[in-house]
């Protein structure tokens, strides 16, 4: 993975030359990959994923790529769901995910691998979007629920369990960022403001996150063995 950074007036992009290269033919990019209308105008929009972000699946060569722009929630997307405050293109909430999805792809953990951030700066604020790799045939875990096993929902328990050894605070873990590919295995998506940090408290707050979560499936009982596999990483 070589990640290379640019600016195009006041438009920031920060890619990987590989990711692009192997999909594109050319280590190229331009702003314009980052928007829906690029690839509904190439008709390579392959379809969409759930969420609030309205992530398009796009077909980039012969690769999938997903294309997800960042979306607010809660009460202040009712005064603008695109923009944030600016500080920095590296303290932009897509450069900041791509750099932490980077790094722990480089460490062998189970993360899309990232394609390239880009942040569009207006005056104080900014939007952004982010381009990773589709996972094919994946499905997310609150999917699989009905018809997971014991096994899978272990392999779960220690896939949460490699990344909190390796420090990852996912702020948002739920059983639509767990996803499960064609040979059962278990993936993390949207580190989005998710951070790095030492052993604490925020471990079993992410735990507890994911079996809230569960419950909106009526899944809770996964739990069990969730921190069974957890517990014997």
């Amino acid at each position: 993975m070589r990640l290379i950074r640019f600016q195009e007036g006041r438009v920031y992009i920060l890619f990987d030359a590989h990711s692009v290269s192997d999909a594109t033919g050319t280590p190229q990019i331009t702003p314009a990959h980052f928007t829906a209308e690029f690839w509904q105008a190439r008709d390579a929009v392959t379809g969409e994923a759930p969420g609030r972000g309205a992530s398009l699946f796009v077909r980039a060569g012969d690769q999938q790529w997903v294309l997800r722009p960042y979306r607010r929630g809660g009460l202040i997307a009712k005064v603008s769901d695109t923009r944030y405050l600016w500080t920095g293109s590296e303290r932009s909430r897509a450069f900041r995910e791509m750099r932490l999805t980077a790094d722990l792809h480089s460490r062998g953990l189970p993360v899309p691998r990232p394609v390239g951030a880009c942040v569009w700066r207006h005056a104080m604020t900014y939007e952004a979007a982010l381009i990773t790799t589709r996972l094919p045939g994946a499905q997310a875990l609150a999917d699989r629920l009905s018809e997971a096993d014991e096994r899978l929902l272990e392999r779960v328990g220690a896939t949460i369990r490699r990344f909190h050894d390796a420090g990852l605070d996912h702020v948002d873990l739920n059983a639509r960022n767990l996803l499960v590919d064609t040979a059962e295995r278990v993936w993390l998506i949207d580190l989005d403001r998710c951070r790095l940090r030492g052993p604490g408290k925020w471990r079993e707050a992410n735990l507890e996150r994911l079996e809230r979560s569960l419950a909106k499936f009526s899944a809770t009982h996964a739990m069990v063995a969730i921190r069974r596999g957890y517990a014997s990483a």
